[in-house]
């Protein structure tokens, strides 16, 4: 049986083509860099807070702490 056709890209961390078995970057090595960038938190998602969530507090009222 034939493999599947997939194609070609380049990689998102240098650009060199990609191959088959670190799809879809060129190398283990910049598999680990986008790895890393996930774990720093490089790669976010922006959200925006609804008026729902957001909960405003009056100047000069501190968060109620219990058990102290």
């Amino acid at each position: 049986m034939a493999q599947p056709s997939y194609p070609s890209k380049s990689c998102p961390i240098c650009g060199k083509p990609a191959v088959e078995h670190s799809r879809p970057f060129c190398s283990p090595r910049c598999k680990d860099v986008d790895l890393n960038r996930w774990f720093k938190g490089v790669y976010a998602i922006p959200a925006a807070e609804s008026g729902e969530e957001s909960v405003e507090q009056e100047p000069g009222d501190a968060p109620h702490e219990e058990g102290r």
